[in-house]
């Protein structure tokens, strides 16, 4: 599964908090690294707009919703979803481990046992 940084890193936050869920506002995050006066970043990115970044975010959390990654909390109007909160699916946390990376077991010689 082919996933973008930003929704890596939604994963990994949802996946470090306690109960798994967190507030839409915490994802703001990701853009802190990238200069506040919209200057390049170090990765060479310059800063979207709040209202960019906004919509942004909307987009890369109901991807990850359709994907059954993520469950989205908010509010319904007759036009659309205002998502407020997400919470992690035990599907995104299996993805987000693997993220995390596994630990490489060594290659021990294994004991003969005498029969």
């Amino acid at each position: 599964m082919r996933l973008s940084s930003l929704q890596k890193f939604i994963l990994l936050e949802c996946l470090h908090s306690k109960t798994g869920r967190i507030n839409r506002s915490r994802l703001n995050k990701f853009y802190d690294t990238v200069s506040a006066h919209g200057g390049p970043a170090p990765g060479g990115k310059a800063r979207p707009k709040d209202e960019m970044i906004t919509k942004i975010l909307t987009k890369s959390m109901e991807r990850l919703m359709n994907k059954s990654l993520l469950v989205g909390f908010g509010e319904r109007t007759a036009h659309k979803w205002f998502i407020k909160e997400i919470r992690i699916t035990r599907v995104g946390k299996k993805v987000a481990r693997d993220l995390l990376g596994k630990q490489v077991s060594l290659p021990f010689k294994k004991k003969r046992t005498k029969k």
